[in-house]
């Protein structure tokens, strides 16, 4: 696939030492709605991103479109030595293996149990019969086992994905993301339908294993205090442009009125005090 200066994803070199990097992405749908406009975001090391902005500011269109489930209009996508943006059909199943995704409506085949389900994560990588079959090698499976531990659903394996609960749901989703092994994780509004508590122990467990994987998460998220006590790094989108790169810390009244328009944030913006208690 050619970009408009007609040269190819192999003609071009990769930006140095970055895992990602994204360059003048832009996405136009054909009702003329400018989603992104020229979007760069550089990820230099292992680090968990919350995209934040208002609805309608590109969010989810971000996340969609580093995988592709939404084609950019133009632009370019690297991770690593490979531009996602300009790669083949055949050559993106190939890709996708070294994405992990967690979706806000958990995605789950609803009357597989919760390891069949993990172990879709799979799916891409055990060939076509042994996939038909639901048959997966030894080491998947013991691999699979080791997560639902991880992710706190130890004894749920036989449990049908619809007897569970929202948060149960989503660790389900976490744990299929990890199979695959992937380079980087996009997670899409993992706490909209959690309640508070739950919504604090997802985004912790995104953010430990993250940390202990060592792969960058990128969290499109709405709930500002969540992404100030567990990202390391916040990207605010407004009108499908980054408005503010920067660490937590740095989201001030201003920056926030700046995102999503004048309110009072004294509620929202983190104190110092409760960096003791988001750490529990």
């Amino acid at each position: 696939m050619k970009d408009v200066a007609g040269t190819t994803a192999r003609e071009r070199a990769a930006p140095a030492r970055a895992l990602l990097a994204i360059e003048a992405l832009s996405k136009v749908y054909p009702s003329g709605q400018r989603a992104l406009d020229g979007v760069n975001i550089v990820v230099e090391r292992p680090e968990v991103i919350a995209i934040i902005g208002s609805s309608g500011a590109g969010k989810s269109t971000l996340i969609r479109c580093i995988n592709r489930l939404v084609e950019p209009s133009s632009g370019h996508i690297w991770l690593g030595d490979m531009d996602i943006a300009r790669v083949s059909r055949r050559e993106l199943r190939r890709v996708r293996r070294r994405i992990g995704m967690i979706f806000q409506e958990f995605n789950l085949v609803e009357r597989l149990t919760v390891m069949e389900n993990v172990l879709s994560g799979r799916l891409a990588s055990v060939g076509f019969f042994a996939s038909l079959f639901r048959r997966f090698p030894a080491a998947d499976i013991a691999g699979a086992y080791a997560l639902l531990d991880r992710v706190g659903l130890a004894g749920y394996q036989d449990m049908r994905a619809d007897a569970l609960s929202g948060g149960q749901r989503q660790r389900v989703g976490i744990g299929r993301a990890l199979m695959q092994n992937p380079d980087l994780l996009l997670v899409d509004e993992p706490t909209a339908s959690l309640d508070p508590k739950t919504a604090r122990q997802i985004m912790r467990l995104i953010r430990e294993l993250a940390t202990e994987r060592r792969r960058p998460a990128l969290v499109n998220i709405h709930d500002v205090a969540l992404a100030q006590a567990y990202a390391d790094r916040v990207i605010g989108l407004k009108a499908g442009r980054v408005a503010f790169d920067g660490p937590p810390q740095a989201l001030t009244a201003g920056v926030l009125t700046d995102i999503y328009g004048a309110e009072d944030w004294s509620q929202t913006i983190r104190r110092a005090d409760d960096e003791a208690e988001a750490g529990q």
